[in-house]
C-alpha cells in the first residue's frame, strides 16, 4: 500500500504541508498549475522564536513570463542573488539563539547555493522542503506532475496522478477534501485519506497552518518533529 502526496512546491513549507509530505511515500511536485502570487509558494511566514505570533514574510520576488497564466514551472527569481541573500540573512535572525540551529544551518545551505544558480522560483522552494524531510529522515520518492500524462479535470487529474505514480492511496489536505470529487478516486479503486494534524495554539503545532515548520524545528527539535510525524503517520 502505497500513498501519495500532491502539493505545490512551497518556500519554507508549514509544518502542516510538511508533516503531510512525510505522511507519504510519494510527493508528486503539482508543478504545472498558474502560479499563485498571494500562496506560499514563493513566500513563508517566519515566527520570532519566543513569540511565534511576532511573524515577518520571507518572498522571493517572482516574475511571470506570461503574466497571470505563468505556470509554477515558469515562474522565475526577479533577482536570484537578492533571493539567497533573504534565504542566507532572514532564518539565522530569527532562529540561530536556538540549540538546534547548527542543524537547520546545515540542511539550509546547499538551498542558499541553489538559489545563486538557478532562476527557477519552484527550484528553490522545492529546494527547501528538500531540505527539510531529509533533516527528518523521509526515504519516499519525489516526482513532478509535468512529468506525467493526466486529464484535465480537477479530480480526475489528481486520480491520474495517483495511478500514475503506482500510489493506491492519496493523501488529501484540510482544504483539499472540501472540492475533490470522490468518483474518479472510486473508478479507479484508489483510496482517499483526509490528512489532519493537530490544530492548536500551544506546543509543537502552535501556528502549523501559517508559520513555516522552521518555527518547530528550531524551538522543539528535529527528533521531536520527527516522533510526532511518525505517530501521525501511523495513523493515517
Amino acid at each position: 500500500m502505497r500513498s501519495c502526496a500532491i502539493h505545490q512546491p512551497n518556500l519554507l513549507p508549514r509544518l502542516s504541508t510538511l508533516a503531510k509530505l512525510y505522511a507519504s511515500d510519494i510527493w508528486v511536485i503539482l508543478d504545472d498549475v498558474q502560479f499563485t502570487r498571494h500562496d506560499y509558494q514563493h513566500r513563508a511566514r517566519l515566527a520570532v522564536l519566543d513569540d511565534p505570533a511576532q511573524q515577518q514574510w520571507l518572498s522571493m520576488e517572482t516574475h511571470l513570463p506570461h503574466g497571470r497564466a505563468t505556470l509554477i514551472r515558469d515562474a522565475r527569481l526577479a533577482d536570484p542573488r537578492r533571493a539567497a541573500r533573504r534565504l542566507c540573512q532572514l532564518p539565522p535572525q530569527h532562529y540561530r539563539t536556538s540549540p538546534h540551529w547548527p542543524l537547520l544551518d546545515a540542511a539550509l545551505q546547499p538551498v542558499v547555493r541553489a538559489a545563486t544558480e538557478t532562476a527557477a522560483t519552484a527550484a528553490v522552494a522545492e529546494a527547501t522542503t528538500r531540505a527539510l524531510l531529509n533533516l527528518l529522515g523521509w526515504r519516499g520518492t519525489i516526482v513532478r506532475s509535468s512529468d506525467l500524462a493526466t486529464s484535465l479535470d480537477r479530480s480526475a487529474r489528481l486520480a491520474d496522478l495517483t495511478t500514475a505514480v503506482g500510489a493506491t492511496t492519496y493523501l488529501c489536505g484540510t482544504g483539499g477534501m472540501r472540492y475533490l470529487d470522490p468518483r474518479p478516486f472510486t473508478e479507479r479503486r484508489l483510496n482517499v485519506r483526509a490528512f489532519r494534524p493537530p490544530v492548536t495554539d500551544h506546543g509543537l503545532w502552535t501556528g502549523a497552518a501559517r508559520i513555516t515548520a522552521l518555527w518547530a524545528l528550531a524551538a522543539h527539535g528535529p527528533a521531536v518533529v520527527r516522533a510526532a510525524f511518525d505517530d501521525l503517520r501511523t495513523a493515517v
